[in-house]
């Protein structure tokens, strides 16, 4: 199983980094949670194009993260051969705002009917709301999910999906606490959205201050991963973006974690098998 971070970003548009994304490879089944802008781009730089995607599952509704779900639900109808239903699972609320991307998307699905004699009918969804605690299969994989702390943000959830000994939860955005904690004990991989508070500090901006009380730091993540016993703690949605050359000092922040930390660019991937890095 291969975890890529198909977007490292963050609401703070950044050339270098598309919005938050990350792609579970299994040996039957690619998987996508959340979608992030630029995430059809980042999926065909991977070498998988929607169609090929056994479904979407999303962490919560912040727009960063559902973006681009959009490009998802329109590139997998029109590059499909056949009608095929794209299957997304999400918290409360996921069907409205899929039934709302839907009616934004009404006028171009119109024009291509018009077009294209081969379709016959718009895009095809298959939407599935869970709850935290419940598991649904997705492709040949079970999928586990957790509650997590956005709040005010809520519902929003983490996800574990395993294959064989291998492991990985998707955490999405959130600060630490004792359902996450039992969702990722013993996962080979954990990945978590993380902040720098020292940082984010100096920037003066009232409105980017308001992230800190709900995004976990770098220590924070280590910490939790430390204690869920995980062999990596992947970093993703890192803000402020980790200047050139600086993964060393964002590493020192996770010193709590004695596995391995994964700081990357965009497509950065880990190999759970093998507990490879690519760059």
């Amino acid at each position: 199983m291969k975890v890529i971070l198909l977007g490292t970003g963050s609401p703070i548009p950044n050339p270098e980094r598309a919005g938050p994304a990350t792609l579970v490879r299994t040996s039957t089944d690619n998987i996508l949670f959340d979608c992030g802008r630029g995430v059809v781009m980042r999926l065909a730089k991977a070498g998988v194009i929607p169609p090929m995607l056994s479904g979407v599952v999303l962490t919560h509704l912040h727009s960063d993260h559902v973006c681009d779900l959009n490009d998802v639900i329109t590139t997998h109808w029109i590059m499909n051969p056949v009608p095929s239903a794209l299957r997304i699972i999400g918290p409360r609320g996921t069907k409205e705002f899929v039934d709302a991307t839907l009616i934004a998307l009404a006028l171009d699905v119109g024009y291509r009917l018009a077009h294209h004699a081969d379709l016959t009918q718009g895009p095809l969804v298959d939407v599935l709301e869970v709850d935290a605690g419940s598991s649904f299969t997705l492709g040949q994989h079970d999928i586990l999910s957790g509650a997590t702390d956005h709040r005010p943000v809520a519902p929003t959830l983490a996800y574990r999906l395993s294959e064989g000994d291998q492991s990985v939860v998707i955490a999405g955005d959130g600060v630490p606490c004792a359902s996450l904690d039992a969702l990722v004990r013993g996962a080979s991989a954990y990945v978590q959205t993380v902040v720098r508070p020292e940082l984010v500090q100096q920037i003066p901006s009232p409105r980017l201050q308001d992230i800190l009380d709900y995004h976990s730091s770098v220590e924070q993540a280590a910490d939790t991963a430390q204690r869920a016993g995980v062999k990596a703690l992947m970093l993703t949605h890192m803000v402020p973006p980790p200047a050139p050359g600086s993964d060393d000092e964002w590493r020192a922040l996770a010193s709590s974690f004695k596995g391995t930390v994964v700081i990357g660019d965009d497509l950065t991937s880990l190999d759970l098998g093998t507990m490879t890095v690519t760059p």
